[in-house]
Formats: C-alpha cells, sequence, structure tokens
C-alpha cells in the first residue's frame, strides 16, 4: 500500500464549493478531502527546515559574511537576521499554499497563468548553470589532499548524480545528507568556541545591536545588499520548500506520493493534481495543528540554524584574521582562514575547519542539484506532460544539469563576473515576483478561513518592496562598476 493509498483512509468528504475558486483553465479542480490528522509528535517529522538551513549554507555563510567581518567587524551581522525573517515569512506562505492543497507553490502560480512555473524553473537553471558549489568545495579538497580542483570537482558532480538517482526514496538521502551536515557545522562552532574565539572576540559580541550600520564605503554596496537579501538560501531554493514538505507528508501533502528513484525506488499511483478541504471544526483543528507545528519546524531549524551559523563563522574570521589586507572575497579567503586558526590553535583544527567546509559546500551543490531538477520536474509534470513519469524526469534533469557542469568545467571555464551579476539579480528579482504571488494565490483560492492576512500579509508586502527595491538598487550598482558612470 502507497503513502497516498494510506492517507486516503482519512476521509474523503463530500462536496465542491470550497474548490470552486481554484481556476481550472490549465489544471483541474482539486479534489475535496479532509485535512489529515494534526501532528502529535513533532520530532519525527522535523526536516525540511533543516534541509534549508543546510542548502542555504554556503558560500555566503562559509565566505561572503565571514569576508565582511573581517573587514569591517560584526556591525553588519543584524542585516542576515532581517534577511532570514524576511524569508521565514517567504517560506510559510509557500509552505501554506501546500498545506492547504498538496499542490506546490509554483502549480498554483500556475493556475493563473501556465507558464509560471516555467519561467521560475528556467531562472533557477540561469542562476545555477555554474557548479560553483562543487568546485568550491572541491578546492577546499586540495588544501587537505592537494590535487586539481577541476578534477575533483567533476567527481563530486559524478556522485551527487548517483545519489540523487539511486537513493530508494531522493527526500530521505537529501534530509540525512544535510543534517549529518549541519550536525558537522554545529561540532566545528562548539570546538571553535572553546578553542579559537578568544575573550576579546566574544566581548565584542554585542556590537551586532548596539553598532549597527551599512558599512557601503568599505565594502561597495552590492555586497551588502547580496548579503542581506540572500542570507540563508533565496531564489528556488524558497520555493521548493513545497515539495519539501509534501514529501515529508505535512498536511494535504501526505496525499501525494514522493519522488523515488527510477531505478532502485518503488513507484506509487500518480494522484490528481491537488486537493482541498471543506473548513469544518474537526478540519480547522487540524489545521490549526499543522500550522503551528510548520512555524515552529521553519524557526527552529532554518531560521535558528542559520543564524547561528552567519554569528559564528562571522565570529570566527573576526577573531582571526579582522583588518588583514590579504583577504580576499573569494574562497582563497577560507585557505588564509585556516591557516590563522592552525598557527593559533594547532594543525588539526585547520584540517579540521576545511574538512567541514569541504562537506558542507558539498552537502549544499546537493541540496543545489536536487531542488533545481525537482522544481523543473515538478512544472514539467503538472504542466506539460501528465503522463510522464515525474521520478524519470527528475532523473534525467539532474544528469542533464550535472552534464552542464562538467562540460563548462572540462572547458576550463571561470565564473565571470557578469553571470555573479546576473545570479544575483535574478534571485532577487524571483522573489519579489513570487512575494506578490503569493497574495494572490493565498488570498484568492484558499478556503477563507486559512487566507493569508494581518501580520502575514504584511510581511509578504514587504517581502515585495525590499527584494524588488533590492534588485534594482543592485543592478544599477553593478551596471556603473562594469561599464562606468
Amino acid at each position: 500500500m502507497t503513502r497516498s493509498d494510506r492517507a486516503g483512509t482519512v476521509g474523503d468528504t463530500p462536496g465542491g464549493d470550497v474548490a470552486g475558486a481554484f481556476p481550472t483553465r490549465h489544471h483541474p479542480r482539486p479534489e475535496v478531502r479532509d485535512l489529515p490528522e494534526e501532528p502529535r509528535r513533532y520530532l519525527r517529522l522535523i526536516g525540511p527546515g533543516i534541509i534549508a538551513a543546510g542548502v542555504g549554507l554556503a558560500s555566503g555563510e562559509f565566505i561572503l559574511y565571514p569576508y565582511i567581518a573581517s573587514q569591517v567587524g560584526l556591525v553588519f551581522v543584524w542585516a542576515a537576521l532581517v534577511g532570514l525573517l524576511t524569508q521565514y515569512f517567504l517560506n510559510m506562505e509557500i509552505e501554506r499554499y501546500t498545506l492547504a492543497t498538496g499542490e506546490t507553490a509554483l502549480t498554483g502560480f500556475s493556475r493563473f497563468w501556465r507558464h509560471w512555473g516555467l519561467v521560475f524553473a528556467l531562472l533557477t537553471y540561469f542562476a545555477n548553470l555554474w557548479p560553483g558549489w562543487s568546485t568550491s568545495s572541491a578546492t577546499l579538497v586540495t588544501y587537505l589532499v592537494g590535487g586539481e580542483p577541476r578534477w575533483i570537482a567533476i567527481g563530486m558532480l559524478v556522485a551527487i548524480g548517483l545519489i540523487l538517482t539511486l537513493a530508494p526514496v531522493v527526500y530521505v538521502a537529501l534530509e540525512r545528507a544535510q543534517m549529518l551536515k549541519v550536525a558537522a557545522v554545529l561540532v566545528l562552532f562548539a570546538v571553535a568556541a572553546v578553542v579559537a574565539v578568544g575573550a576579546a572576540a566574544w566581548s565584542d559580541v554585542p556590537q551586532v545591536v548596539t553598532r549597527p550600520r551599512i558599512p557601503v564605503e568599505e565594502l561597495g554596496f552590492a555586497l551588502l545588499l547580496g548579503a542581506l537579501a540572500f542570507a540563508g538560501g533565496g531564489g528556488g531554493q524558497n520555493l521548493v520548500q513545497s515539495n519539501w514538505i509534501r514529501d515529508k507528508g505535512f498536511g494535504m501533502g501526505a496525499y501525494v506520493p514522493r519522488l523515488v528513484s527510477p531505478v532502485t525506488g518503488e513507484p506509487e499511483a500518480v494522484p490528481s493534481t491537488g486537493y482541498v478541504f471543506e473548513p469544518t471544526p474537526d478540519n480547522m483543528r487540524r489545521w490549526r495543528g499543522w500550522w503551528r507545528f510548520a512555524n515552529v519546524e521553519q524557526l527552529s531549524t532554518f531560521v535558528l540554524i542559520t543564524f547561528v551559523t552567519i554569528l559564528f563563522t562571522s565570529l570566527l574570521a573576526y577573531s582571526t584574521v579582522f583588518g588583514r589586507d590579504d583577504v580576499a572575497n573569494d574562497i582563497g579567503f577560507i585557505e588564509i582562514e585556516g591557516q590563522v586558526l592552525g598557527e593559533r590553535v594547532g594543525t588539526w583544527f585547520q584540517y579540521f575547519f576545511w574538512a567541514v567546509g569541504a562537506f558542507a559546500l558539498f552537502a549544499a551543490a546537493l541540496g543545489i542539484v536536487d531542488y533545481t531538477s525537482r522544481l523543473a520536474a515538478d512544472v514539467i509534470k503538472t504542466s506539460y506532460a501528465r503522463d510522464a513519469n515525474e521520478s524519470k524526469v527528475y532523473s534525467g534533469l539532474v544528469w542533464g544539469l550535472i552534464a552542464i557542469g562538467v562540460v563548462v568545467l572540462l572547458a576550463g571555464l571561470d565564473q565571470p563576473l557578469v553571470l555573479l551579476v546576473i545570479s544575483a539579480v535574478v534571485g532577487g528579482f524571483m522573489m519579489f515576483v513570487y512575494a506578490g504571488l503569493l497574495i494572490l494565490v493565498n488570498r484568492k483560492v484558499l478556503p477563507a478561513p486559512v487566507r493569508v492576512r494581518g501580520v502575514r500579509l504584511a510581511a509578504l508586502v514587504w517581502a515585495v518592496l525590499l527584494f524588488g527595491t533590492l534588485s534594482v538598487l543592485t543592478f544599477r550598482a553593478q551596471l556603473q562598476t562594469l561599464f562606468g558612470g
């Protein structure tokens, strides 16, 4: 019996009025069912927020914020909290739609215009074509054992493809990898807090709240705006929260089968596009339980883990290389920091630091390949090829993205500045657009008692204004840098 079969025993309910608000021009009307029982034990359902934190803990957390701290101290760490809280509200509105319908947010957008999903999938691909995370991880591996980063990165890409296409349930493999990564990072910080961070640095931590500022003159406008806007993830990663909580069985997602390996997995029956529940007293009780749990899960994992990571990596950099002239805003920064840690603590900690960084960036690459391919597979399945096997489509997209990365590496291409600019602008532009679309779908089609309102609606409006403004200002600043004037 499949997961969707088991979930079906919760009890279908007759009726259709509650489904009448869903546009049906591009997708079928959702089926009316009862909302599954609210979670009683939280621990077994914790996971999607940890994946979001794990995938998001990449070069921004290990390079960008530490670089800022090395140059100006801890005065800009506050921006990470602003960015994270904004993304928290975005993630919860993405989760709201999936909890209530079992559909992804992209499917909800596509009910109003068929090609919205394709637009976001292409933008996500565009931002992630260059295999930057695997190359960064490979570079750290060379600090440990030597070798050529390009060939190590190619080996990592192949390993990622095998992991994502041979794991019987893709979500489970991804969740375990990200949990291991987060555990390794937290162990690093626990050790560093005792042996690497000096008393003087600890005493300066209150600067985060007592001396906040925007050091534009020292670091430039685009760098700081990028750090504020994209702390912890951003772009397509936030959208895939729908897919991850659905695979974990949150809310109405319990009716939808998970992605499995076309080689080792057991295929499950494909359901209709989505579901919706009548707002009966029992269903609303279950809804409040699911909504409460989803908020706790996201705050205690994604927001907390990401902020602690940014704070500690910034503190570690501040305590070791603050004020040095030879610190560059690229992966080479990690080599310098590791060497200083080795001099201060011992050679063992230098290699431990690099090893954790290498694994963290590899796990980020694993998550990036997954969510890029997962978004596209969902779009293809729901909007363009409804009879297709989504697991096979996903696997093909995984290997296609890896093939592109291998070609880029074999061609010896470095990441050009223009691509960096485009990637940053694309991520901010995506959040600007889908924050507005979330207002549309979560106000117009969901049952009235579960629609977004009040503070959370204001948070979506804030996200539209923030990411729209930052995208425009960052793009303009980069154009001035590239072309002068």
